[in-house]
């Protein structure tokens, strides 16, 4: 039985192919012969009260010189699709969250989406890792440059990061003493004189076991890939990001990473959260991935395996188990 399934996602010619995670996902449905729907955040409206999205037909492939190929664009009720990939990637701002309340009505014509919307706003995907105290460091989330300063003071070694970054943009690390830790939070913390309208900053006891890799573990409907990405931190980097220049080596879970998937994985499939990434160092849970998690190429690559195939294996028995019922 074929699906009818949308992404809304970046500009596709503008990704890198061979690494990218939502190509992965989009060929693996391809290659299952369902329909595959594009659109951007600009094709997203509401008619009344009924999602629309002017979409194209897409065909994807590997070949690196033209991967890809789209149909003229037309508009169509979203409640048309059987499901919709949201695959945009952050930051989670004002017109992101708008996007997850159309896919939300979408959501409530029957449309599988993944992620859940509702689920995509609530868990800031630094702070839902504070829902599972026995997984993470010490942390501190606060506006206040005092007390961010007392946390930096009490730990000795501190990670500080914005709430709503990706690919290790915006992230330090301070130690106590640090000359430049003041502007580290004027930085961080984008306030005016008096402190109004400061951004909430979110501080970690630095991890030293990021020179092993900050782990990618990958969870599909609350089941982990049993292989994560190390991302390495390289020369005198401390960030582990891909993005950043971090080397990726696959490695096998371990017993800690599979406890630490076995706390948070309940919570997920609650939320409807069927395919994330959480970030493990050491024996940490320092971030959990709702909007676009990466790294299914490299770790396909390395392993032969194939995580999107995986993935679709769950949404087709969620959907067609749905219409047979």
């Amino acid at each position: 039985m074929t699906l009818s399934v949308g992404v809304l996602m970046d500009p596709i010619g503008a990704i890198k192919m061979a690494k990218d995670t939502s190509f992965a996902m989009l060929l693996e449905a391809q290659r299952r012969g369902h329909s595959v729907h594009y659109f951007e955040q600009g094709d997203l409206a509401i008619r009344d009260s009924a999602p629309w999205a002017r979409m194209a037909t897409l065909s994807l492939s590997e070949d690196p010189q033209r991967w890809y190929a789209l149909g003229a664009p037309h508009w169509r009720n979203l409640g048309e699709l059987d499901v919709i990939l949201m695959r945009k990637d952050p930051p989670v701002n004002a017109q992101f969250i708008y996007d997850t309340m159309v896919l939300e009505a979408a959501q409530r014509l029957g449309v599988k989406v993944i992620n859940d919307p509702r689920s995509l706003r609530d868990c800031n995907e630094k702070l839902f890792t504070l829902s599972f105290p026995q997984c993470i460091v010490p942390t501190l989330l606060a506006r206040d440059a005092g007390e961010l300063r007392r946390f930096v003071l009490e730990h000795g070694e501190v990670v500080l990061k914005p709430l709503d970054g990706m690919g290790g943009r915006g992230i330090f690390r301070v130690r106590a003493g640090d000359t430049n830790l003041n502007s580290m939070l004027e930085t961080l913390l984008a306030g005016d004189t008096h402190g109004e309208g400061r951004q909430l900053v979110v501080a970690q006891k630095f991890i030293p076991e990021i020179t092993a890799g900050d782990k990618r573990i990958l969870v599909i409907d609350g089941e982990p890939v049993p292989y994560a990405l190390a991302r390495i931190p390289q020369g005198d980097e401390f960030r582990g990001n891909l993005a950043a220049g971090g080397r990726g080596e696959g490695v096998p879970l371990s017993d800690r990473d599979r406890w630490i998937v076995a706390q948070v994985a309940p919570e997920l499939r609650r939320r409807g959260l069927a395919f994330v990434g959480l970030d493990v160092i050491g024996d940490y849970l320092t971030e959990i991935n709702v909007t676009s998690p990466t790294c299914v190429r490299e770790l396909d690559a390395q392993f032969g395996i194939n995580i999107a195939g995986q993935l679709f294996d769950v949404i087709e028995q969620h959907v067609i188990g749905k219409r047979i019922a």
